[in-house]
């Protein structure tokens, strides 16, 4: 299992062994061990989130207060998406910087993307299904999103599924009504980078 940070600090690729043979696959989907060495502290498992996705589907982006926050671990067990990390911590040396991973059922990569950053993904093909290691649990109250779509963020979505039909983005009525970043930013929303990196930083002493 192989861990390479992405171009938003705090956000990780997991690049499992998958063993194939003639009956099919078998791969260590999460592993204790190398994710507290690579990103310094165990994963706290609140809760387990799984969705199911038409080709199109657009969620995100989506983050929590911090604290507590909610650190992921995702993986597509079905299907594939186009993962997108978003580093929305006022304050930090990458604010705006997003990066991507592909997850998919061949390759069987994860992301974990740690408490304050934003998170999205676009299915890329018809039930991509994706599973998701939380470590807290849902509270509304505490959840807030930015418009995907926002041209001030820029992420480039993926504008054709894998067999190369054209996407059409769809989101769900509450992510068409969330606000824009700079939007967030003026709301109070965002979390603080300081006060996340203290927080993280805590997490190591668990």
């Amino acid at each position: 299992m192989q861990f390479r940070e992405l171009a938003v600090a705090g956000a990780w690729e997991v690049t499992p062994r998958v063993i194939g043979d003639s009956r099919g696959a078998f791969l260590e989907a999460f592993k204790i061990a190398p994710f507290r060495d690579a990103v310094g502290h165990p994963l706290d498992l609140q809760q387990v989130n799984c969705s199911v996705s038409a080709a199109g589907v657009l969620r995100g982006i989506h983050f929590a207060d911090v604290p507590p926050g909610q650190a992921k671990y995702v993986t597509c067990v079905r299907g594939a998406v186009l993962d997108v990390i978003v580093d929305i911590r006022v304050g930090s040396p990458t604010f705006g910087r997003w990066d991507t991973v592909l997850l998919d059922d061949r390759d069987r990569r994860a992301v974990y993307l740690s408490e304050g950053l934003g998170h999205g993904f676009c299915s890329l093909e018809d039930d991509s299904t994706v599973m998701y290691l939380c470590s807290s649990g849902y509270a509304p109250e505490r959840e807030h999103g930015i418009h995907p779509l926002d041209p001030a963020v820029g992420v480039e979505w993926p504008t054709t599924d894998r067999s190369g039909r054209p996407l059409v983005p769809h989101l769900s009525a509450k992510d068409e009504a969330a606000p824009t970043l700079a939007e967030a930013l003026e709301q109070g929303l965002l979390p603080r980078y300081d006060e996340v990196q203290a927080y993280v930083s805590g997490l190591g002493d668990a």
